[in-house]
């Protein structure tokens, strides 16, 4: 089953959050002189425009990254990712995938491997790390990013940030995270990976996140924003996570001094909060 696409959703409040944290590992990789490998399971296409007949649907990217662009006094952190964002995309109607951000935080020396499946999204995502001069430092494949990621590891410079960001439009996508860490780890122990979920009034979605921490119980991250209140329905992402093990040194203080006011940006009603968890070795 392969119905989602990320087009619908680009620039929303989950993707504020999973961008966010994705450019303060990243910063944080590029301290030191040694290369790392950014391996990206799920890409989507890399860049979407926020004109377009999917993105205009349902416009989600006005409550994500229009609002964020529009703030003011923001933190540093925030305010230096805002301000990469707008070096790094070739339009302000524009919003990139983390393919992109990726491409133009890392460098030369550091390579890049992006798996994703659905054809249309794989097309586009070729198209576009072409049009942003990906190079002989990037491959793409067409492939089961979870799968993909296990034939990758460890990487050769053993240095690393995997994101792993499904769409979750299947019950078995909780599962297949949570196996794909395990075994992930079991190859590369020190890598850094990042798991981006929806928090949903689901069981699964419940659940995964304490699956996950207890593969690294001494050394993990957990942020949570929740934008508004759960639907009576049970229907609708209210919020989004992310789980990082082995998170970088400092990631969480970063996040305690930004996410109260990443939270009042982005807040669509008064249940809005966010919640930060860690245990650091």
């Amino acid at each position: 089953m392969l119905s989602y696409r990320h087009a619908f959703h680009a620039g929303n409040h989950a993707d504020m959050l999973k961008h966010f944290t994705l450019f303060l590992t990243l910063e944080y990789f590029n301290l030191k002189d040694k290369p790392y490998w950014y391996i990206d399971t799920h890409s989507g296409a890399g860049l979407y425009d926020l004109r377009g007949e999917q993105a205009q649907k349902v416009g989600e990217y006005r409550q994500g990254i229009a609002r964020l662009l529009q703030a003011d006094a923001l933190p540093s952190d925030l305010s230096d990712f805002t301000g990469r964002l707008k070096e790094i995309l070739p339009d302000e109607n524009l919003y990139c995938g983390s393919p992109w951000l990726a491409r133009f935080l890392t460098r030369e020396c550091d390579k890049l491997r992006l798996f994703e499946l659905h054809p249309a999204d794989f097309a586009h995502l070729q198209n576009n790390m072409k049009e942003a001069r990906l190079g002989k430092r990037g491959q793409i494949a067409q492939a089961d990013g979870y799968r993909g990621l296990i034939s990758l590891l460890p990487p050769p410079p053993r240095r690393a940030v995997v994101l792993i960001d499904p769409p979750y439009e299947e019950k078995q996508d909780y599962r297949r995270v949570v196996q794909t860490l395990q075994d992930a780890l079991k190859r590369f122990e020190s890598g850094c990976y990042l798991v981006w979920y929806p928090c949903l009034n689901r069981e699964e979605s419940r659940k995964m996140p304490e699956q996950l921490k207890k593969l690294m119980p001494e050394n993990y991250l957990q942020a949570e924003l929740y934008v508004h209140k759960a639907r009576e329905d049970g229907f609708g992402m209210h919020g989004s996570g992310m789980l990082v093990i082995n998170p970088p040194y400092l990631l969480a203080k970063k996040l305690a001094d930004t996410l109260p006011k990443l939270t009042e940006i982005l807040a669509q009603d008064d249940a809005a909060r966010f919640v930060l968890d860690y245990q650091i070795k």
